[in-house]
């Protein structure tokens, strides 16, 4: 047994190509990255992408740009170009992509079948199920074990009856320890460990047995993953013996739950989604969202998850919110990418002296396993937003601008349509201090892009308050739709539609007919644009929908109101 000890450490993280990043995985990632690059070290990538059933190059193109936007860079991996037009990956270890290192995997498989230490085994399904169900009658865990030698005549009646071969390790009796740099010390007992596959059937070798040779190969030193892997650890340290390669040095990180304490998983979009269609007593999918083969796929089998464009459009078209779970999830909501690795770094290590809050540079420095926490972390959504908004509400205006307009760009290019470069600007200015997302001036704003004729109001306590709909004035004089009306006619001869004008004319009647209430008269008129009580500062609001547009809907609204009021 040779263990690593290099001064400069290789870590690695390799996903599966099964989709954008999960915030778990980036966690990997990140530490990994800190690692290694604080000390000088390097970080690569590398694509499991052995399982044929999960496996799509266009996910793992996924898990790039997620790394990328994070700012985890990687010195070596698979070649990807960032939205700077640098080029990131490559290197000497290639491919890094598991599917296109067949021919390394085999020569080591057939290293270990000539030294004895692995064998072909030939069982069916139907033998291996009465085998578990054997040991499950004798009350026994099952474990596989080399049922004899196979012969060359048994293997020409086994290709005779057309049944394939797996290849298996032989493991032992020996007792496993594991030395882990979070959880400390273990010993798997003696006999623990079966016979496991390392080479499937379709001929590509399992998770377990190209993931030692590729750590070897690729000079991994450090190894940081979740927990779950931890057993599996026994096993590859069993084939790293075996094929005399280095120990690296391993950190088995905590998982991520929710605050309720159930696991954080993909799957708490899906529930969200069923529920919805669930209360609504949908049968078909609404207009606009999922196709009617995908709904039928999903709608039939609670196993099967939609799409995540699929998710998406359907989310909107039921106008529920989905919890963000993967790191694109985050990305589109509006959250800034050095926030999410700030807090994501607190979910699982500390860096004591109760600082909180940090960059990516700071983590460099500070990062190291002894600080890295045992138990499972709880992501606090409410803690995230709090951060982001603090450094959203902290940004000079100039780079809040810039990184909406990015955010805009990719995620909400109708508002870049629809507003232009000078009522953009407006809509920054005025949507910085209540903005916890680059996300939120365009979430709070969508009647920017109402057709006028399409506005609806809403129906609810407040806007019926504000209106004075079943409700009388409390001063006993004029209700929120006389004002409303009256606001009309003299917005009407307005020729400069400018903030400070439309502030003047809106006081001057205020001091006049609403006893120099303005909120008596501004509520109103933020209702008959914006078709609710809620929106930007009125002036700022009355310019963004321009007069062209604000005339009319303020006419619809008057004539809501007195319909709804029976006026």
């Amino acid at each position: 047994m040779t263990t690593t000890n290099s001064a400069i450490p290789v870590t690695r993280f390799a996903p599966s190509p099964s989709g954008h990043l999960h915030v778990g995985g980036a966690r990997t990632a990140l530490f990994s990255w800190a690692f290694a690059k604080g000390r000088e070290g390097k970080f690569l990538i590398r694509i499991e992408d052995t399982d044929q059933k999960r496996s799509s190059d266009a996910a793992s193109v996924g898990f790039l740009r997620d790394l990328e936007w994070l700012g985890i860079r990687w010195d070596e991996g698979p070649e990807f170009t960032a939205p700077d037009g640098t080029r990131v990956g490559g290197g000497p270890h290639g491919p890094y992509f598991q599917s296109e290192r067949l021919s390394l995997y085999n020569r080591y498989c057939q290293q270990l079948i000539d030294a004895g230490k692995a064998y072909e085994s030939w069982d069916t399904p139907e033998e291996l199920d009465a085998l578990r169900k054997d040991a499950t009658a004798r009350k026994e865990a099952f474990r596989y074990r080399c049922r004899g030698e196979t012969t060359a005549a048994d293997r020409a009646r086994f290709l005779a009856e057309g049944r394939q071969s797996v290849v298996r390790f032989r493991s032992g009796f020996e007792a496993v320890t594991i030395h882990d740099e979070v959880l400390g010390e273990a010993t798997l007992p003696a006999g623990e460990v079966d016979d496991f596959v390392i080479r499937k059937k379709d001929g590509f070798p399992t998770y377990h047995f190209a993931v030692v040779v590729d750590d070897e190969l690729m000079g991994v030193t450090h190894i940081l993953r979740a927990q779950e892997h931890f057993t599996n650890t026994a096993k590859h340290i069993l084939l790293q013996d075996a094929l005399g390669f280095r120990r690296p040095v391993y950190g088995h990180l905590s998982i991520i739950k929710n605050p309720d304490d159930s696991k954080m998983s993909k799957r708490d979009k899906d529930k969200v989604l069923r529920k919805a269609v669930k209360e609504r007593g949908l049968t078909a999918p609404p207009a606009d969202s999922v196709s009617l083969v995908e709904w039928a796929s999903w709608i039939g089998d609670e196993n099967v998850q939609l799409s995540l464009e699929g998710a998406i459009a359907l989310a909107q078209a039921l106008k529920v919110t989905l919890p963000e779970i993967n790191v694109d999830d985050f990305r589109r909501s509006g959250y800034l990418p050095e926030v999410l690795c700030n807090f994501l770094a607190l979910n699982g290590w500390s860096p004591g002296g109760d600082v909180e809050k940090f960059d990516n540079a700071f983590l460099l420095q500070r990062f190291g396993l002894d600080r890295v926490m045992k138990t499972p972390a709880k992501f606090d959504r409410l803690k995230l937003l709090a951060f982001n908004t603090d450094a959203i509400t902290g940004m000079p205006p100039e780079v809040f601008a810039k990184r909406c307009h990015e955010h805009a760009r990719q995620f909400r290019p109708e508002f870049l349509a629809k507003l232009g470069d000078a009522k953009f600007a407006l809509l920054m200015t005025a949507c910085q201090e209540r903005s916890k997302t680059l996300d939120d001036p365009f979430r709070s704003t969508a009647f920017l892009l109402t057709e006028d004729a399409a506005l609806e109001f809403s129906d609810d306590k407040n806007v019926r308050k504000a209106l004075g709909i079943g409700t009388p004035s409390a001063d006993g004089g004029k209700s929120g739709l006389d004002h409303l009306r009256a606001m009309r006619v003299i917005l009407g001869t307005v020729g400069d539609w400018s903030q400070p004008t439309l502030e003047a004319v809106a006081t001057a009647y205020a001091n006049e007919q609403a006893g120099g209430k303005i909120g008596a008269v501004a509520q109103p008129l933020r209702i008959g644009v914006s078709g609710s009580t809620v929106s930007p500062p009125i002036w700022d609001t009355l310019v963004l929908v321009g007069k062209s547009s604000a005339l009319p809907r303020l006419d619809r609204c008057i004539a809501w109101a007195a319909a709804t009021a029976g006026q």
